[in-house]
């Protein structure tokens, strides 16, 4: 974590050292062979002194007021105002610096010229001092909304997920439960399988995804557990595209879908129905086509379709925002085709 008030001293006093070292090479530069005279080192060094005392107060007003809040129509003509003011006050400071050093010369000091012209090349200063902490506190207050948002959708995301998992893990051990008495050897086979799909879904990425692969194995564990309780009445099909195993995609999605298909499309049919599902990969987007027996009428399952849908696609809206697509049709009064389709995240 940066401690913001040791980085902004540590900048203004790096940042004004700097200044007083880039006028005395410079006054160096400019002088004769005898060299710059140690009164004007001493100058030039209080004068970034001042500028560091100016420019702090400054800070103190900017902070008070609020002008990181103001919008640039009123923040513009407030600092054009402000830098020349600094720049007038930083002229006649120089005055109680030099006198003592020997520097000053009255008729120079008081010409108008001079005094505007040194004004506004202390404006110039000042003003880039001012384009230099306001850019870095708009950088830093936008990074922390980011942040922020990133935090709201962890949040809303793991939400989602949550009402998830108790849904399917309740109708696994119902599956389950069902064996025991009748099958033992089944109902162990069908604990491994509820216990690889649980340690898979815990075991997601920094952004609430896993690769497809790890996906697919969980609906192909999944379904190992629904055909103990559908038996012949549930076939399936993979046709899965090679090169989508690499994709990511948010945990336990597909497999809700494919449940949805089960619960409101086959468990309806008495002589049960069949589950495809197909991946294709095209300019780096991931299709994803799930097909359950059924129907799909008039925009709703003859059922309602309960948590599944509406939680998938607020899942991927917050993942992908508008660059994923989601859609349920009914293909030829048999089948109801559910399509997803996702970019490659890197």
């Amino acid at each position: 974590m940066v401690n913001k008030p040791r980085l902004y001293w540590t900048l203004q006093i790096g940042g004004w050292a700097l200044y007083a070292l880039i006028q005395i090479t410079g006054s160096v530069f400019a002088s004769d062979d005898q060299g710059v005279s140690t009164q004007r080192v001493i100058f030039l060094t209080y004068e970034a002194f001042f500028c560091l005392l100016l420019t702090h107060a400054f800070r103190n007003v900017i902070n008070r007021w609020r002008w990181l809040d103001a919008g640039m129509a009123v923040l513009i003509p407030r600092v054009i105002l402000s830098v020349f003011v600094l720049g007038l006050i930083m002229y006649f400071l120089r005055m109680p610096i030099s006198m003592p050093l020997g520097l000053f010369n009255s008729k120079v000091a008081f010409d108008i010229r001079n005094i505007l012209g040194l004004t506004v090349i202390y404006a110039l200063i000042f003003f880039l001092w001012c384009v230099l902490y306001f850019s870095y506190n708009y950088f830093e207050r936008y990074n922390t909304s980011l942040r922020l948002e990133a935090s709201i959708k962890e949040i809303e995301l793991n939400n989602l997920k949550s009402q998830l998992n108790p849904h399917f893990i309740f109708n696994a051990l119902n599956s389950i439960r069902a064996l025991v008495d009748e099958n033992p050897g089944k109902s162990k086979q069908a604990i491994n399988q509820l216990s690889n799909i649980l340690r898979n879904s815990l075991s997601t990425g920094k952004r609430g995804l896993m690769k497809f692969e790890d996906e697919l194995r969980i609906v192909k564990d999944y379904l190992g557990l629904e055909s103990i309780r559908f038996e012949e009445r549930l076939k399936t099909e993979f046709e899965i595209d090679p090169e989508s195993r690499d994709f990511l995609v948010p945990p336990l999605m597909i497999q809700t879908l494919v449940e949805n298909g089960i619960k409101h499309g086959i468990s309806q049919l008495t002589a049960g129905g069949m589950i495809q599902m197909k991946t294709a990969v095209r300019n780096d987007r991931l299709n994803i086509q799930i097909r359950n027996s059924g129907q799909y009428l008039n925009g709703a399952n003859r059922n309602s379709p309960g948590l599944g849908l509406e939680n998938t696609k607020q899942r991927l809206k917050l993942i992908y925002g508008d660059k994923a697509s989601f859609r349920i049709l009914t293909e030829n009064d048999t089948f109801v085709l559910t399509e997803i389709e996702i970019p490659h995240l890197r």
